[in-house]
């Protein structure tokens, strides 16, 4: 269900710009239509009173919590079912802030993301990245919401950027709270500074080397890091929000000292924050995570070389939930169940 769809019923059933605006806020920061009826000001058309079950039953449908992983740090992993029982991940992560995701599936096929594995099976609709975090502050107070989840942003622009706008004028979420994550295309850059909500951003680089980026991230658009960095600068001036770098660290192959150099060249004197994340080891790829003390060593030194670099470790790394690797487990699961179930039939 897309939001102007869930706006589009409202009006059927009589409701004005103000009872809209009343029915997403309250469903947004998980409040009860009971609660708001008791006003008499904020009474509803009669039509739109008795219609409100329903839609609430629906609204309520779009995301189930299927089964939560928490971790030391105080994040959780989140199975999130959706209506037609496809799954996504989102992450509750520490001070506040959850990560929801875009599409079910990824067609950029990076190298070490278990989502992108699977491929692209479908967009998750406006309706669905909202109940994701509708779904969240059922259990924590949300105050972030980060598009870093399973899938591209940019490859579901439209829907990502109507939950964003709806989120960022509804649901009491700030616009600089509300991050686009990419691995870089040129319509992210062309439509973001054109919405109301103007969200922060994170590019996707992993690599200052242009060939080890398009090896890394295969089906990427060709834009090089330098072309990346320079788009992501604009962005940053325009937004008056440092544009985020992420870096997941993997041993041998982007942690050496060429890299280090690279990432100074590119980001030294820019408006920007380098996240660097040590890699969510997946047990049968070859990509392998390097030492805490050598990814301390690496953030240390870019730090001392003028580039802000903050050293971050992937939620869900002691319950073994990359991105992608709850979904991939309840689907082996899943299939291993009707298999079961055909074998007991004959």
């Amino acid at each position: 269900m897309e939001i102007d769809s869930i706006r589009r019923r409202l009006r059927d059933v009589g409701a004005m710009q103000v009872h809209e605006q009343r029915v997403l806020r309250d469903w947004l920061q998980v409040r009860s239509h009971d609660q708001a009826r008791r006003h008499p000001k904020d009474y509803f058309p009669k039509a739109l009173h008795e219609a409100l079950p329903e839609i609430d039953s629906e609204l309520n449908g779009l995301a189930r919590l299927i089964s939560t992983h928490p971790t030391k740090d105080g994040s959780a992993r989140l199975l999130v079912g959706l209506g037609d029982g496809q799954t996504v991940e989102s992450v509750l992560l520490p001070r506040g802030g959850v990560c929801v995701s875009s599409q079910v599936g990824c067609a950029v096929g990076c190298q070490f993301c278990m989502t992108g594995r699977s491929g692209l099976i479908r967009q998750v609709t406006s309706g669905e990245i909202v109940a994701q975090v509708v779904l969240a502050r059922t259990l924590r107070p949300v105050k972030k919401v980060v598009f870093m989840g399973m899938g591209e942003p940019a490859h579901n622009l439209n829907n990502v950027l109507d939950a964003i706008d709806l989120l960022g004028t509804e649901g009491n979420i700030a616009h600089k709270n509300l991050v686009f994550s990419t691995v870089g295309d040129p319509r992210v850059f062309e439509r973001l500074p054109l919405g109301v909500v103007k969200p922060a951003l994170a590019l996707s680089l992993h690599s200052t080397k242009p060939d080890l980026r398009a090896t890394l991230l295969p089906r990427a658009p060709r834009m090089t890091p330098a072309e990346l960095v320079a788009l992501g600068e604009q962005y940053a001036r325009l937004t008056h929000y440092p544009v985020q770098y992420q870096w997941t660290l993997l041993e041998g192959i982007n942690d050496g000292e060429d890299e280090l150099d690279g990432i100074v060249d590119l980001l030294k004197g820019k408006y920007a924050v380098l996240n660097m994340i040590p890699y969510n080891t997946i047990p049968d790829l070859s990509f392998r995570r390097p030492s805490w003390e050598r990814a301390q060593t690496i953030a240390r030194a870019l730090h001392q070389r003028g580039v802000l670099t903050k050293l971050r470790d992937s939620a869900g790394q002691d319950v073994d939930a990359g991105c992608g690797q709850l979904r991939a487990r309840a689907s082996t699961l899943s299939r291993r169940t009707i298999a079961l179930q055909l074998t007991a039939s004959l």
